[in-house]
Order: C-alpha cells, then structure tokens, then sequence
C-alpha cells in the first residue's frame, strides 16, 4: 500500500533526509550534480511543507515534494536558480509575496519503482495545490521539466512568457530545459482543467481519504494524509 502525508520540515528531520537521498539519487541518475534544491537550509524552516510519498509498510520513501513559502530572509528556490539569468524572477516573487503571499513547488520526484504511475507529476502536483488552503498564500511557483508542464497547466498554473525565452530556460543545465509557471490563484483555480479542480477541490475537504488512482501503468490505491499537523496559521505568517 502507497500513502501520502504532508508535515512541516521542521517536524520531521529524519523523513526530510530520506526525501533528499532520493532526490539526489535520481537527479544523478540524470546526470543532474549541481541543483538549487541541494540547498537543505529548508530542513530547518517552518515556513516548508514536505510532500512525502511512502511505501506503508516498510516506510520507503517512494518520492516527494516540498512547498516551500516565501518569507523575507529566504528566497525560494527559483529565485536562486533564475535571477542570474534573468534579475526579473526577483521582483515577479517579491511581488506575489506581497499580494497575499507565495510558495513554490520544488523538489518532485519519484522513485523508479513507482514510475509511469504519475506520481512525481500529477498526483504531488495536484497535492501542492490542495494543501494551498492550509497556507497563508494566494500563489505558487513551480518550474517545470518538459514532462511536467502540462500537469502545471491542468491544476492552472500559466507559463510566465515575460521571464527568459518566452518562459524557457537551459536549466539545470545546457542541455535540459525549464519553464516557469505560475498558479495564481490558488483559491478558485479558475484556470484549472475541470475535472482537476473537482480532484482538488475534494481533496481540501476531505484531505484524509483513501482513492483508487489511475497512472499510465494502471491503477493503484493510494491513502492521503494532506492535514498539516501543528500549523499556527498566525506564526508562518508572521515574517
């Protein structure tokens, strides 16, 4: 059996280090060595959510995600990854954050093991949109490979067309390419595909649930726990 939970980092130490040895493992697999993500200043933050995906028995973490809020002091990730290439990335998030507060969705991946079931896609895409309602932000930033921007698109993030090349950049490096998206409006969703904002909208009401899922290699039961435990709404909102 495969189940999902969300806690903060700070929470859980030991699950935030067994997400990050996955994650490296596989962006090496890629050939992927030097990444913004492999700054682990987040473990430490209380403004992070972690998206974790387990085998249930045995605890294996089969893959994850991290929503990390933007709060002065700390920027996220894409703003590291991008400002050198284009400083307008800067202004763009300090403006989200000041317009009702933003995030990124950063980190996604997914073990081998589970491939092709649309884990590292549309199910922790779909999750970082859900568990937005828990979260004092109205935004999230998400910079996609070319296999996940069509997920981005369906929970209703755009393409920020005015950033590098129409969106695009050589990122992570030369020969692999990102684009920036933007899900503005994480309440309603108005740019959503319909059925995804239904899968959304039901997963914010009932974020403990269990659900027959469907991927490209068929169907698997998948056990949410999306509560954000000890959350003080009025602490991760102070800056």
């Amino acid at each position: 059996m495969i189940e999902v939970r969300v806690f903060r980092a700070i929470d859980d130490p030991d699950a935030c280090q067994k997400y990050i040895d996955g994650h490296r493992r596989i962006l090496e697999i890629h050939g992927v060595t030097k990444i913004t993500s492999y700054k682990h200043d987040w473990m430490n933050d209380k403004h992070t959510m972690v998206i974790l995906v387990e085998e249930q028995e045995s605890k294996r973490v089969l893959g994850g995600a991290r929503l990390q809020l933007r709060r002065s002091g700390m920027s996220l990730p894409i703003e590291l990854a991008l400002y050198k290439y284009d400083e307008k990335i800067l202004n763009m998030v300090r403006d989200a954050e000041l317009n009702g507060g933003t995030s990124e969705l950063c980190g996604l991946w997914n073990s081998m093991e589970v491939a092709g079931m649309g884990i590292g896609s549309y199910i922790l895409s779909r999750i970082g949109a859900a568990i937005s309602s828990q979260l004092p932000i109205t935004s999230i930033f998400v910079l996609c490979s070319p296999v996940t921007v069509r997920m981005g698109r369906r929970v209703g993030a755009v393409v920020e067309s005015t950033l590098g090349n129409n969106g695009l950049f050589y990122y992570p490096k030369d020969d692999l390419i990102a684009t920036a998206m933007l899900l503005s409006d994480c309440d309603t969703l108005v740019n959503a595909d319909a059925s995804e904002r239904e899968l959304i909208f039901d997963l914010r009401a009932n974020p403990i649930q269990s659900r027959l899922e469907r991927g490209p290699k068929g169907q698997f039961e998948l056990n949410y726990d999306l509560v954000i435990n000890q959350l003080d709404y009025h602490d991760i909102s102070n800056k």
